[in-house]
């Protein structure tokens, strides 16, 4: 059921960290992947290479420029490509403490650039690639009665989609997360409920997930201790742990799941 042998999977933000993360879920479930991004084609190349290394292979692997904020950029992109099966949306903005969080998101001081920009690319960004690609999905014939093996929508939505950002965990008062991140992923996961329903009868399946924070090596120890406290499981999601859903959201192992949001938090949201 989690075989996606001859399964198309284009990612976007693709050669970021939880990009990579999901090419690697598809990759090791039989998929192909194609990684659309706006880095630079030397990034990009770098990261084919790698991940053909290692998984062994010399095909079925790819990486195309994409700015989701421009529909010709994302249709020109996808019209490389004959068939796109699996869409992720992954690519967004997303404001951490680590890279310099400062009183200018603060809601008393955010300005309206700021927030345009978190909504153009996070939520803006996730309608425009989903309308591109539904229209390549229902063009190459996945269109049928059931709602089986056809297309998939996955949107990567956040834990803050749901929940409020709990900013005690700044130790600088200075420091806080900007409400235009939790809105825009709210939005995401509305967008998912609308899609899910709309194109449920045209063989197309779309869910979302919320994950929660990631620990890598630019989060701080202080940093990480402080959100752990808010979490049952006394830790930050790590890297690899997001890819069982993807796999299981992007493959017929979810053949009749369709327009939920897997919250995957370590059970932050519970509490």
């Amino acid at each position: 059921m989690f075989d996606l042998t001859g399964r198309t999977v284009l990612i976007t933000g693709g050669c970021g960290q939880l990009g990579q993360q999901h090419a690697e879920a598809i990759l090791e479930c039989g998929g192909e992947i194609i990684l659309a991004d706006i880095v630079g084609k030397d990034k990009r190349e770098s990261i084919v290479d790698n991940l053909k290394t290692q998984f062994n292979r010399s095909e079925g692997i790819s990486a195309v420029f994409m700015d989701i904020t421009d529909k010709s950029s994302i249709q020109k992109a996808v019209d490389r490509y004959v068939k796109i099966d699996v869409l992720i949306n992954n690519a967004g903005i997303d404001p951490k403490i680590e890279e310099g969080l400062d009183w200018k998101n603060k809601f008393e001081h955010l300005e309206l650039d700021s927030w345009n920009k978190m909504l153009e690319v996070t939520l803006t960004g996730t309608f425009l690639c989903s309308q591109v690609v539904v229209n390549k999905m229902l063009s190459t014939g996945l269109e049928s009665e059931y709602c089986t093996n056809g297309g998939i929508i996955l949107n990567i939505a956040s834990d803050l989609a749901i929940i409020s950002p709990d900013q005690r965990i700044y130790k600088d008062k200075n420091k806080v997360k900007p409400v235009s991140y939790g809105v825009a992923k709210a939005g995401v996961v509305n967008l998912t409920k609308y899609m899910a329903t709309y194109f449920a009868r045209k063989n197309i399946r779309v869910n979302s997930i919320s994950p929660a924070g990631v620990k890598n090596e630019k989060v701080s120890e202080d940093f990480s201790q402080e959100i752990s406290k808010l979490i049952p499981m006394n830790r930050m999601a790590l890297p690899h742990e997001f890819k069982g859903a993807v796999a299981f959201l992007c493959s017929e192992a979810s053949s009749f799941v369709n327009g939920h949001n897997l919250v995957i938090d370590g059970g932050r949201t519970v509490w």
